[in-house]
């Protein structure tokens, strides 16, 4: 069975989500990968140690300028030249632009949020919040499309060298019609929030946008820590959306995971019951957060945080 990934690409490389896709391919036949835009051809290397034995690639610009599009366009096109049975997706928004496209395109079956693949016909997803496990079956003509949760796969450098095929893809006008006429990245602090090994999050209980900083002075005092958070107060404006953990953020599996002032909404437990350990600390007995926690401490945040703060200044010092 041949199987692709749609390689993403950032300015270092291949995306964490990318390798860990490569992981899965492997296990289930030939591992190929697709990188597009600039930086395709240098990623090659990494996504071989992966363990691609082949990588279509190609530097061109337009993949980075115009949104989904092109890309959509080129992998349709490659599909019909090489016949892959599989494509495999990061759940990111610009990856499930492209398979939506490409899904109109091929007429092929699209599976969303898949947390397992046992073949090209047959996928396993969560529904109800991670309550139920579903075996879904994938019919219709190959290749069949797969969009796949983030952590569910690890990545692992097996070594070995890709071959590197360009791809020569002329893409028409009709497909630059959305240009990407901005790009902001925003300065990381810290470790990554997916790859961190404690992470710190914060709910509603902290009761005023100001009282985030308690979650950096924390994350500071452990050492190594990252900072997350609930929807409610990403959607009010408290912290980043780089920060948000649940079902419409970021997926974590942490050793140590903290809940501050977290209800423990069925939506955010999703982005979050991979981790080890829970810390919960809530004011609120019979807040859901405590019936998924190892460890909780029934008290206001505001009195427990700086406490901890101290305490564990304390101990380095």
């Amino acid at each position: 069975m041949k199987v692709w990934v749609f390689a993403e690409l950032t300015p270092d490389g291949p995306t964490q989500a990318t390798l860990e896709l490569l992981a899965k391919a492997r296990q289930l036949g030939d591992a190929e990968a697709v990188a597009l835009g600039p930086g395709a051809t240098s990623a090659a290397s990494e996504l071989g140690t992966h363990g691609a034995a082949t990588v279509f690639a190609s530097d061109d610009a337009v993949y980075a300028d115009f949104l989904a599009q092109p890309a959509a366009h080129a992998l349709g096109a490659l599909a019909a030249t090489h016949s892959p049975d599989l494509i495999l997706f990061p759940s990111t928004y610009g990856a499930r632009d492209v398979a939506g496209r490409l899904q109109a395109k091929l007429g092929s079956t699209l599976m969303a949020n898949a947390t397992d693949i046992a073949g090209p016909d047959t996928v396993r997803a969560e529904i109800g919040g991670g309550t139920l496990l579903v075996d879904v079956v994938l019919e219709g003509p190959t290749p069949r499309l797969v969009i796949v949760s983030p952590k569910v796969f690890v990545a692992e450098a097996v070594g070995g060298a890709a071959k590197v095929v360009p791809v020569d893809v002329e893409i028409p006008d009709g497909c630059k019609r959305v240009r990407r006429t901005e790009r902001h990245d925003e300065p990381s602090v810290g470790p990554k929030l997916e790859e961190a090994k404690v992470v710190v999050s914060g709910g509603r209980g902290l009761q005023d946008p100001a009282n985030v900083s308690l979650l950096h002075q924390l994350a500071d005092a452990i050492g190594g820590a990252a900072v997350g958070a609930t929807r409610a107060i990403v959607d009010a404006g408290w912290i980043s959306y780089s920060h948000q953990v649940g079902q419409t953020g970021k997926t974590v599996k942490p050793d140590v995971y903290m809940a501050i002032g977290v209800s423990g909404a069925l939506q955010h437990l999703v982005g979050m019951k991979g981790s080890k350990f829970v810390i919960a600390i809530n004011k609120d007995a019979d807040a859901p957060i405590f019936r998924v926690a190892d460890l909780g401490v029934v008290g206001d945040a505001l009195v427990v945080v700086p406490a901890l703060i101290s305490e564990l200044a304390k101990r380095r010092g």
